[in-house]
């Protein structure tokens, strides 16, 4: 069988790694062109190029999915079964080039979170599971029709890092399982419940949804801190002195102080600090101020005594 594989952070450079190691034959791997990147501007290879050199995979890096060059050459290799991780939507010229099917593998339980980052709001709405999802592609986004699924639960200490690692093993298997039935024609393909409730979105994260407001509830923020652990981060800004400072907030849990103050009042009591929000307090862990390194608060605290009484906003 010829596989083809699409897929460009390390989210998907772990699957191919894993269908090399199976003994599954790639016949090319598709993934994002070099991108210039830090201070230098020196070019970086995808986490996907990288296991591709290694394993010696015949590799093509298209600026346009839809150059007629690349279409050409792809749909003359005669794939069988396209694998498509984390990558951007292909065209149908493409997608329609494997003869049993190009899949997808979404780490979510579709038609909930369809978009570009499911783990993070999973979190971010308090969910209490999540899965994996292997579903052939169409001409929309994460709308096709579903192949597998397998599901775990997230757990109260879970953050965007931890629940990246258990859809990463989760989606392992699954993979394999989904190229085997197509192979043996075993898979059923099920449309996706259309309905409004079962439908939901996981749009990209930007500046402005990843900003930690004061105006949110203690545990909404608390949600959030654990959902943008370890990126991008949960963020604001600490006015001290009429001074206002970038920062980031890595660990936090609500609280419940005996105090009220205004929004975004930063409390240190007993070497913790709270900052309040809506209804409540967040107590801070572990942040990082802009141009730091992250530290412990009760580390920050050592050399910043005057934090008392600055404001998060």
């Amino acid at each position: 069988m010829k596989i083809a594989f699409f897929g460009t952070p390390y989210f998907a450079a772990v699957q191919l790694e894993h269908l090399i190691k199976e003994g599954y034959q790639i016949s090319i791997v598709v993934t994002a062109p070099d991108k210039p990147a830090g201070r230098g501007r020196k070019l970086n290879q995808s986490a996907v190029k990288e296991v591709a050199l290694k394993n010696e995979l015949n590799l093509l890096q298209p600026t346009n999915l839809k150059e007629r060059n690349f279409v050409e050459q792809y749909q003359s290799l005669g794939i069988d079964i396209a694998v498509v991780v984390a990558f951007r939507m292909l065209p149908e010229s493409i997608w329609r080039a494997a003869k049993l099917g190009t899949f997808n593998l979404h780490a979510s339980i579709l038609p909930s979170y369809r978009g570009a980052a499911p783990i993070q709001w999973a979190i971010i709405n308090n969910e209490s599971q999540s899965g994996v999802t292997t579903f052939l592609i169409d001409d929309q986004i994460d709308t096709g029709n579903i192949l597998l699924q397998a599901r775990c639960e997230i757990h109260k200490e879970d953050t965007g890092g931890s629940l990246h690692d258990k859809l990463l093993a989760l989606g392992k298997p699954l993979i394999v399982e989904t190229i085997n039935g197509l192979i043996d024609g075993n898979i059923s393909p099920k449309n996706q419940d259309e309905s409004s409730v079962a439908v939901s979105y996981a749009p990209k994260l930007n500046k402005e949804n990843t900003h930690l407001h004061s105006e949110l509830k203690a545990l909404d923020a608390e949600l959030l801190v654990r959902a943008l652990n370890p990126f991008p981060g949960a963020h604001g800004q600490i006015q001290i002195d009429q001074k206002l400072v970038g920062a980031k907030i890595w660990k936090a849990k609500e609280a419940d102080l005996d105090h009220d103050d205004h929004l975004g009042m930063i409390r240190v009591i007993n070497r913790s600090l709270f900052i309040r929000f809506k209804d409540s307090w967040l107590e801070v862990v572990e942040w990082q101020l802009e141009g730091k390194k992250r530290m412990f608060i009760k580390d920050f605290l050592n050399g910043n005594p005057n934090i008392h009484g600055a404001k998060w906003q």
